[in-house]
């Protein structure tokens, strides 16, 4: 039997989320990999210097260090401009000079998801292909606040798990919610 409702923080869901949908927007599977990786961390960097768990970095370093990246370029994903680069290997998400890796991302993925990773992935690739590619790019974080577990707000919420119900999702890709409003943005069937 598969699991219907997954105890897990919303980390590896945006993870798992954002390579989705870079999946459905054309990359593949390693490059989404690496893509959705930095996706989650971006927005727990931004989300923790909001709660001033974390400072930000002073404005001369993020410069210095943009510098010293090589030819970068940034592709959106869930509303975040994510910097990549090309490898040998094809396009990865760069975090502090580094490559983000597909099999690391993996094994996380697989570390938090349990057994229960295929059943969260294919709810989440069934829920990608009822939209349009663009329509996807447009409003997939909103989406992705509409089944993403619920938690404690400010810092109580940060790094606790909530439930991820796998049945909301399917909700959200059933056919009929794209036809009317998810999110509060009118979508139109794929």
């Amino acid at each position: 039997m598969t699991e219907r409702n997954i105890f897990i923080n919303r980390a590896p869901v945006l993870t798992l989320w954002a390579t989705t949908v870079a999946e459905r927007l054309g990359f593949d599977e390693d490059e989404a990999l690496s893509l959705g990786k930095a996706v989650a961390g971006l927005n727990a960097q931004s989300k923790g210097q909001r709660l001033g768990i974390f400072k930000p970095v002073p404005e001369e370093i993020k410069k210095a260090r943009t510098r010293k990246r090589g030819v970068e370029f940034s592709i959106e994903i869930c509303g975040r401009q994510v910097p990549a680069i090309n490898t040998p290997d094809g396009v990865r998400a760069v975090i502090k000079d580094q490559p983000i890796e597909a099999k690391s991302v993996e094994r996380y993925l697989e570390s938090k998801f349990g057994e229960s990773l295929d059943t969260a992935r294919s709810a989440m690739r069934g829920l990608a292909k009822t939209f349009r590619p663009e329509q996807l790019r447009t409003n997939a974080f909103r989406l992705y606040e509409d089944f993403r577990p619920a938690i404690p707000e400010g810092v109580r919420g940060w790094g606790a798990k909530g439930n991820l119900d796998i049945d909301r999702i399917h909700f959200f890709g059933d056919g009929e919610m794209t036809i009317g409003k998810v999110s509060g943005c009118v979508l139109e069937p794929a």
